[in-house]
């Protein structure tokens, strides 16, 4: 099971930290960020690799946000900064089995589990 938290209303050029608990199975697997804006396709924001040595991002997200996780907590992160108005979407976490490859990452029919979203609006 995972849960997303953190999501609200904020000004642009503002940030957020989202945090997603996993439980269960969901916590054997490699956690990921996926976000979607009223009328758009579900698309990939993050996710790092098994170890968390690397990380993996979309382009418009580069240099603004950040993926973390504390293993100890069972939780990941979306530290997002600088954000702007195009960033408004529902921001949902998803887990993917730990043998993933590295060309499906982004693809969110690799990922088995997803949590409920959390909304994230920026204002102009």
């Amino acid at each position: 099971q995972l849960q997303a938290f953190g999501g609200g209303l904020v000004q642009a050029g503002g940030f957020l930290r989202l945090s997603c608990a996993a439980s269960g199975r969901a916590f054997s697997y490699v956690m990921g960020w996926f976000r979607q804006a009223p009328g758009k396709e579900r698309e990939f924001v993050a996710t790092h690799s098994r170890d968390g040595g690397r990380k993996y991002y979309t382009d418009s997200v580069k240099g603004r946000f950040t993926i973390s996780r504390d293993n100890a907590k069972n939780t990941v992160y979306l530290q997002m900064d600088n954000l702007k108005p195009e960033d408004t979407a529902v921001y949902s976490c998803a887990a993917r089995p730990i043998g993933t490859i590295l060309s499906e990452l982004r693809n969110k029919e690799a990922y088995i589990y997803w949590g409920q979203g959390t909304l994230v609006t920026v204002s102009s």
